[in-house]
């Protein structure tokens, strides 16, 4: 499984991905779930995936050599709209559909893919969209400013409690990162290294991609800092006066 986060502020993208794969307890491995197309001052798309990895693997690969969208062959570095782009992965991951859900259905394998596409081309809004298996997708807003898939409901409820559209990128960065620590310790499908993205709106380029390892001391910092955190806010809580001592 994987945990992917993408928060929509109005300063820009923060997007955060884990790297764990899992098709059994003995076969764990580490692979990158973040993919970006860049044109440094024209566009910058990025995509973080969950589910199947071989068919999120083929939705990227396909994107990368054309997809057919409304009769004309098109890749993330041409389409013209963030919303087009949205379109173009749907239709990608119904062609993946097309040509290996049959075999998959045989196996007993359900077709399981989730993606968060987010980015800016030239002077049109930055969007961030969620994209499901039948191809379908969400948009982030701001009255829902950040988009989750995968195993998200460890880390959802601080995402749900502090962000807003006017939360900073900084702001967006820590709290991302809380979201993922609240999910490492819950689900073992989830694992380190992180893969982080900032994007700052406005200018088409990334700002920051990080990878976060186990030794990075800010995500040392973040975890122990929270834990203690909870402890302190728990213990300094009232004891109900209903409950017998």
């Amino acid at each position: 499984m994987t945990y992917c986060v993408g928060l929509y502020l109005n300063e820009g993208l923060v997007l955060l991905s884990d790297t764990r794969t899992n098709a059994g307890v003995d076969h764990i491995s580490t692979f990158g779930k973040m993919h970006v197309e860049e044109i440094p001052g024209e566009r910058m798309i990025a995509m973080l995936t969950s589910g199947n990895l071989a068919i999120s693997q083929a939705v990227w690969n396909r994107l990368q050599e054309g997809v057919w969208l409304d009769g004309q062959l098109h890749t993330l570095r041409d389409v013209p709209t963030m919303f087009r782009a949205a379109q173009l992965t749907g239709q990608a991951v119904r062609a993946v559909f097309d040509t290996d859900g049959p075999a998959l259905r045989a196996q007993g394998i359900t077709f399981d893919v989730a993606l968060l596409l987010g980015g800016q081309i030239g002077g049109q809004p930055q969007r961030l969209f969620m994209i499901y298996a039948a191809g379908n997708f969400i948009e982030a807003t701001a009255d829902t400013p950040f988009l989750q898939v995968g195993e998200h409901k460890y880390g959802k409820p601080i995402l749900d409690r502090v962000v807003t559209p006017d939360t900073t990128l900084v702001d967006g960065v820590k709290l991302a990162l809380i979201s993922m620590d609240s999910t490492l310790r819950s689900n073992l499908t989830v694992g380190m290294p992180l893969d982080l993205l900032v994007y700052r709106e406005g200018t088409q380029r990334v700002t920051l991609r990080k990878r976060i390892t186990e030794d990075e001391p800010y995500f040392r910092l973040v975890r122990e800092g929270w834990s203690n955190s909870l402890r302190d806010a728990y213990r300094a809580m009232p004891v109900p006066d209903w409950v017998p001592g």
